[in-house]
């Protein structure tokens, strides 16, 4: 049977889940009676909740008679690692692209990847049916953006087709008839290349792209079969990146991909993509082949990670009341495992050690991981994100860059400006869009924009759309002030008081309600000034005898600022952690003693 491997291309929010939906139903894939929940490919939990797709999946259909491999991928720039492994994958992409936002910040990443490989890649303009789409226009631009990643002649000369997935219709031009995906799907077999010949008879050899753990099966270890054909329970060796033997062991699994579902398959050849299990140290980038290989495949070079956190166990007060995995060794086992199947995750965690660094490509994937390892029962504190640095051949201090844009309402961009600068970006493009609306390019330090997210949803009333783009390395931007005012820290354990909290709101922001158990240490809310200032959130009204008019009357505090998780970690200063429990998201100090905090000032003064 004729193989198409194709992977989908995007910037976030863009559609390409959503296409793979429509490309199940046109081709028969999902039956017309069959309910099919939308983005059947988000299976994971967070994907659903934050709309986003996080990890790479593979679906397949058949069309005329040949079966295409779908690779989904995610569109956000701080899972690029995720999109990188999978280009390895597949011979043909499908590039889609907002009918009206056109081209942003992650279209130009993902797409000089694919270039880099040498693929050609059919463009959809996605999203066509909006009322505010501009097809031709966002044909023009992206043809502008092939030539200015250097594409050569034959991928200059792309496809184009124009697409709605939510209503499951493309057609080659804006004026044709609009009935099903079947243009695109055809187009799919006339402009996205079959695997290159390789010899079945070779030994089998296949390149670990994606990793995944099976409750039943262990290990699962997907890729493209570079040669050979593999069969369950034939002998295989799995080869480091570096040549040394890692293991060697039996097929016990193969699967292949048919529709939504991994089946058992009896054989799977050379150019198609498959699944295998029964290897216990098998890893992504490594090679599983037949024992008489002796060299591993090429793997693909993976963009470094720009920003680290620190993890650490928590030791609070309240440490062991909510969460079932406590221990170091724990939480290092399994920052390890995810360190196997995620490239773009470093793990840094020496015997040992009080904490453990973990590196990665932003705060949301960061932030992803830490929800990961809640819901699974941990609990844990970490630090605020802090940038690699680098240092050029003079000795200068290098710090990572990123390309932001922001979409905002034209009254918003006096306040987006002054508080992208605050933050060391340098707005180097402006342009209107339809709508009273206009697009604002920056280039900013990546230390600047932890947690700006919120304060652009702040300054444009939750109407402003940020992304983001790593650019490389500049010269150091010198001090970011991100928080203006000091912490509210607690002096005391046991239950808050709504007295107490009434009495500390002229103080600044509070982060916990009446009745919520705080200890020494923990950050109850923001100060209104600059300095930590230790409060006492136990003290309860003072009884006398005396009744005055006015005196029984109930005090109610105001609501508290229930703070996110992204918005926890972004928060906090150098000197403070989040602690994460499966049920809680609390604001602490690094020292919970008072006295060792100041003794730690005075050693920094000095």
């Amino acid at each position: 049977m004729e193989i198409r491997n194709v992977a989908l291309i995007a910037h976030v929010d863009h559609g390409k889940t959503t296409l793979v939906d429509a490309l199940l139903r046109a081709s028969g894939a999902v039956q017309a009676n069959q309910r099919l929940a939308d983005r059947a490919l988000d299976s994971n939990d967070q994907e659903r909740e934050r709309g986003i797709t996080i990890l790479a999946k593979c679906a397949s259909v058949d069309w005329r008679g040949v079966r295409i491999n779908i690779v989904d991928t995610p569109g956000h720039a701080d899972f690029g690692g995720e999109v990188e492994r999978v280009l390895a994958m597949v011979d043909g992409a499908l590039l889609l692209i907002d009918a009206a936002e056109g081209p942003m910040p992650q279209t130009r990443f993902v797409l000089a990847k694919a270039l880099e490989r040498g693929l050609a890649p059919v463009v959809v303009v996605n999203k066509a049916d909006r009322r505010d789409a501009r097809p031709e226009a966002v044909q023009e631009e992206t043809f502008d953006l092939f030539a200015a990643l250097g594409a050569d002649d034959a991928q200059l000369d792309f496809t184009t087709l124009f697409a709605s997935a939510k209503e499951g219709w493309a057609v080659a031009g804006p004026g044709e008839e609009r009935r099903s995906m079947a243009p695109l799907l055809d187009a799919v077999l006339a402009d996205c290349p079959p695997p290159p010949p390789a010899d079945r008879a070779a030994p089998f050899a296949m390149l670990a792209a994606m990793l995944d753990y099976d409750p039943w099966l262990g290990r699962v270890l997907t890729g493209r079969i570079a040669s050979g054909r593999a069969e369950p329970n034939m002998p295989v060796r799995v080869l480091r990146p570096g040549g040394e033997v890692g293991e060697t062991a039996r097929l016990t699994r193969l699967l292949g991909f048919r529709g939504l579902d991994r089946v058992p398959v009896p054989r799977a050849e050379a150019g198609d993509l498959a699944a295998v299990a029964g290897l216990e140290a098998g890893s992504v980038s490594d090679t599983v082949a037949d024992p008489r290989i002796a060299a591993p495949l090429a793997g693909v070079a993976v963009d470094p990670p720009t920003l680290a956190m620190r993890f650490s166990v928590n030791d609070s007060p309240l440490a062991g009341r909510e969460g079932d995995k406590l221990t170091q060794r724990l939480l290092r086992a399994r920052l390890l495992r995810e360190a196997e199947g995620n490239a773009a995750i470093e793990v840094r965690a020496p015997d040992g050690a009080d904490a453990i660094e973990v590196r990665g490509r932003g705060e949301l994937q960061l932030g992803v991981l830490i929800e990961t390892l809640r819901r699974e029962g941990f609990e844990l504190t970490v630090s605020r994100p802090a940038a690699l640095t680098r240092t050029d051949p003079a000795g200068g201090r290098l710090e990572p860059m990123e390309e932001v844009v922001v979409d905002a309402e034209e009254r918003h961009v006096g306040a987006v400006v002054e508080a992208l600068g605050a933050r060391r970006g340098e707005m180097t493009d402006m342009r209107a869009l339809a709508g009273a609306r206009a697009r604002l390019v920056f280039t900013a330090p990546t230390r600047g924009l932890v947690g700006f997210h919120g304060v652009l949803m702040d300054r444009t009333g939750g109407g402003g759309a940020m992304s983001r783009l790593f650019r490389g390395y500049g010269p150091w931007q010198g001090p970011i002030e991100t928080r203006r005012g000091g912490a509210l820290v607690s002096t005391e354990d046991g239950l808050a008081v709504a007295y107490a909290l009434f009495n500390l709101e002229e103080r600044g922001v509070l982060f916990v309600a009446p009745g919520t158990r705080v200890y020494r240490g923990m950050v109850i809310g923001e100060h209104s000034r600059a300095g930590d200032l230790e409060v006492n959130p136990l003290k309860a009204r003072r009884l006398t005898n005396v009744r005055a008019a006015g005196k029984d009357e109930a005090v109610r505090p105001g609501p508290p600022r229930r703070l996110r998780l992204e918005e926890a970690i972004s928060h906090i200063a150098e000197d403070e952690l989040v602690e994460v429990t499966p049920r809680s998201v609390r604001l602490r100090k690094a020292l919970l003693d008072p006295h060792a905090r100041k003794r730690a000032r005075r050693a920094g003064g000095r």
